[in-house]
C-alpha cells in the first residue's frame, strides 16, 4: 500500500537518494558516465534543507509516496511556472511540475502515475488550469510517460547547461516544454 503526502524535514535524505538514484538510472544514456558518478545524495539532500523545500510557504511544493513503513519510494514537485526556469521569476497563472522521480526499482508500478494524478490535483486545486513541464528531449521514458497521460510538446525549447570537471565547458541538452489542460489530462496506462 502507498500513501502521498507533503515532504516533511526529515524527509531530504531519502528524497535526496531517490532523486540522485533517478538520475542515475534514468540518465545513464543521455548524461555523461562522470557527471552520474558524482552525484552525491548528502550534498543534495543538504540543498534541500538550505532551501527549505519542505516548508509550507516555499512557492513550491514536493508530494512524496511512500510505503506503509514509511519507505520513500518516489516524490514530484510542483508550483507556479518558472519563466525561462529561475526560480525567482514566477508565472502564478500557470501550474509547473518540476519533475517526478521514482526509485528505478518500482518503475512500471504505478508510483509515477500516482504522483502524477497527486501534482494535478494539488495545482488544481490551487486554481490553475493549464500544466506546464520541462524534459530532456532525449528522455524518451519520460516523453512517453507524459504523453500518454495527455500531455504534448508545444515548441518551446530550452538548453540544460550540464557542468562538467576539468575545465571543459557545459554540455548543453535539448529540453522540451510540454503542457496540457489540467481538466483533460488523463491517468497513464500501465505501460
Amino acid at each position: 500500500m502507498r500513501a502521498i503526502s507533503p515532504e516533511l524535514p526529515d524527509d531530504a535524505l531519502a528524497i535526496a537518494e531517490v532523486h540522485v538514484r533517478t538520475w542515475q538510472a534514468g540518465y545513464a544514456e543521455i548524461m555523461p558516465a562522470e557527471v552520474l558518478a558524482r552525484l552525491n545524495v548528502a550534498a543534495w539532500a543538504q540543498r534541500r534543507r538550505d532551501l527549505g523545500t519542505a516548508d509550507p510557504d516555499h512557492p513550491f511544493r514536493t508530494l512524496v509516496a511512500r510505503t506503509d513503513d514509511e519507505r520513500v519510494l518516489g516524490f514530484s514537485t510542483v508550483g507556479p511556472y518558472r519563466v525561462d526556469q529561475d526560480p525567482d521569476h514566477l508565472d502564478h497563472r500557470y501550474g509547473e511540475i518540476l519533475g517526478i522521480f521514482v526509485r528505478p526499482e518500482h518503475w512500471g508500478a504505478g508510483v509515477g502515475r500516482e504522483l502524477l494524478a497527486a501534482s494535478v490535483a494539488e495545482l488544481a486545486g490551487s486554481g490553475r488550469t493549464e500544466l506546464r513541464l520541462w524534459i530532456l528531449a532525449d528522455n524518451s521514458r519520460a516523453r512517453r510517460f507524459y504523453e500518454r497521460a495527455g500531455l504534448v510538446p508545444d515548441g518551446e525549447r530550452s538548453t540544460y547547461e550540464l557542468q562538467r570537471t576539468g575545465g571543459r565547458p557545459p554540455l548543453g541538452l535539448v529540453e522540451l516544454r510540454y503542457t496540457a489542460r489540467l481538466g483533460e489530462l488523463t491517468r497513464p496506462p500501465d505501460r
